[in-house]
Formats: structure tokens, C-alpha cells, sequence
């Protein structure tokens, strides 16, 4: 991989010859790193190949992807310039792996879930089989101003703790709305908690990797 990203790579155990396999794609919260999100698919990793990418920005106690201009407002020449690498990390490991390109998904945490849910408006369902948001947004400027891929069909996971006082809950419940206006396949679900990844929640997640799978 020619990439800048430093990253962590699971493979499918025993593979077979000529098979290709479902790949997913992590993006960590700000102040996290490459090692926080892999454990939430520990059930997944012996049939699924797993990249989980490091934000290339310093950001104390780990690392963030982009810096923000105001309270989920992000940088937008940085953020975009992410958004563009990201595609091309996904890109090179298609065609440097044995991932079947008909079952790539992405999954982000955080400021990593306003990646994941920009995503699929740049790669579209030429490229993604799905995406998954936890406790994120889908910044304006993307809903405004980007030139968006039909999301049509798409299936697209949402999950936001109702008091989540780091990022509004309200903001889940608006990206989940304006996914529906896209007309994807939209999967929500509210917790009573905070701004995490709950038991439930990572249940709920990997039974939608294994439904939009088969």
C-alpha cells in the first residue's frame, strides 16, 4: 500500500484461492486512534478483512482525521482533502487485497462517523454495500454543496445516544432524516446513553454487517 495512512489490516483466516472476501473500513474519533475501533467487530475479523485507519493529525491523547472551524463545522479544505484520500485508501485496497468490491462498507465513530456518512455521497453504490454512523453528523457543507452519488437503496446504519453532550443527538436524528430523503435504506437506533458505543449498539451492528452481507 502506497498510502499515507498509517493503519492496522486484519485478514480473513484461511483463505481460499481466488475467493474474495467482504472488507470494512474504521475511522476513529478525535483524540482516538487505529486500535479503539477493531474490537467492536473481534466476531468478524476470521471472515471479513478489516483496515482501521490512524488520522493523520496530532490531536492529545491520539489523533484526529480533520480539525474543526466551529462546533461541528470542520475545516473544510482539510476535511475534504481527507474525504479524497480515504476514497483512495479504499481504492488501492481493492485492488491490492481479496476484497470482494461488492461488499465494502465503512465505519466510523465520532468525527469519524461524519466521514462515514460523507462517504457514500463521494463513492456512491458503485462502490459501497453500506456504512456505519456512531454518535456523528453529516456536515453542512456536504449536504449543501458536494455533488452527491445517489445513496438510493443504500443500506446505512445510525446509532446516537440521547444524552450524548458531546454531539447533539438531535444532529443523528437530522442525518437520518436526510439520508431517508435520499431515499437509502436508513437502520437508526437511539440508546439511553452517552457518547459511546454500547453492548446493544455493537450487536446491532454486527447483525447488519452479516444481513447486507449474504
Amino acid at each position: 500500500m502506497k498510502s499515507p495512512f498509517t493503519f492496522e489490516h486484519t485478514a480473513p483466516k484461511e483463505q481460499e484461492a481466488g475467493k474474495l472476501y467482504p472488507a470494512v473500513f474504521l475511522l476513529h474519533g478525535m483524540g482516538s486512534n487505529e486500535k479503539d475501533l477493531p474490537g467492536l467487530l473481534t466476531e468478524l475479523q476470521d471472515e471479513y478483512h478489516i483496515f482501521s485507519l490512524r488520522g493523520p493529525i496530532t490531536q492529545a491523547p491520539g489523533y484526529a482525521f480533520f480539525i474543526d472551524e466551529d462546533f461541528g463545522k470542520p475545516d473544510r479544505q482539510i476535511f475534504d482533502k481527507i474525504v479524497l484520500h480515504i476514497q483512495a485508501f479504499i481504492e488501492e485496497a481493492i485492488q491490492t487485497y481479496s476484497i470482494d468490491a461488492t461488499k465494502v462498507f465503512v465505519l466510523g465513530f465520532s468525527q469519524g462517523a461524519a466521514l462515514a456518512e460523507t462517504l457514500p455521497f463521494v463513492l456512491g453504490t458503485e462502490r459501497l454495500a453500506g456504512a456505519i454512523a456512531l454518535s456523528g453528523y453529516l456536515p453542512g457543507h456536504v449536504k449543501e454543496e458536494y455533488s452527491k452519488r445517489s445513496v438510493a437503496s443504500l443500506p446505512v446504519f445510525i446509532s446516537h445516544g440521547k444524552m450524548d453532550y458531546v454531539l447533539p443527538y438531535q444532529w443523528g436524528e437530522e442525518a437520518r432524516d436526510f439520508y431517508k430523503d435520499q431515499q437509502a435504506n436508513v437502520t437508526f437506533m437511539a440508546f439511553e446513553d452517552g457518547h459511546g458505543v454500547t453492548p446493544e449498539v455493537q450487536r446491532e451492528i454486527i447483525r447488519f454487517l452479516k444481513q447486507h452481507i449474504s
